[in-house]
């Protein structure tokens, strides 16, 4: 069997359907799978966020430098806080989409194997 027979044969059982879109890839993280992740995600955000407003407000109502800088430190350190949390929550969507990608092609492999073994003849 050539290669062209062979990607004929992988073209034919390939499914663009079963490709991850920005929308399944949410489905999965609010799944009851990732429950807890997405709660730990989402509370930790919240924490971030509430001491990103507190820092900001404080900021703006201090009178010293040294409080001034003091706020602003911990307000771009909450904004950080937010995006690791986004990074996280991205990273563990991922995760979940190549072990299912690491799957697809054990099963893809599987049928490939089992079509060589039905077209070759045994000796």
């Amino acid at each position: 069997m050539n290669d062209e027979q062979i990607r004929r044969i992988i073209d034919d059982t390939y499914d663009d359907s079963k490709e991850d879109s920005i929308m399944s890839m949410a489905k999965d993280f609010y799944s009851r799978k990732m429950w807890s992740t997405a709660v730990l995600v989402w509370v930790w955000a919240i924490i971030f966020f509430a001491g990103a407003v507190y820092s900001a407000i404080q900021f703006l109502e201090a009178d010293e430098t040294k409080s001034q800088i003091m706020y602003a430190a911990i307000f771009v350190a909450c904004v950080f806080g937010i995006g690791l949390m986004k990074v996280f929550a991205w990273e563990m969507v991922h995760r979940h989409s190549i072990k299912r990608e690491i799957k697809r092609l054990e099963l893809r492999i599987a049928q490939l194997a089992d079509s060589f073994s039905q077209r070759t003849p045994k000796t």
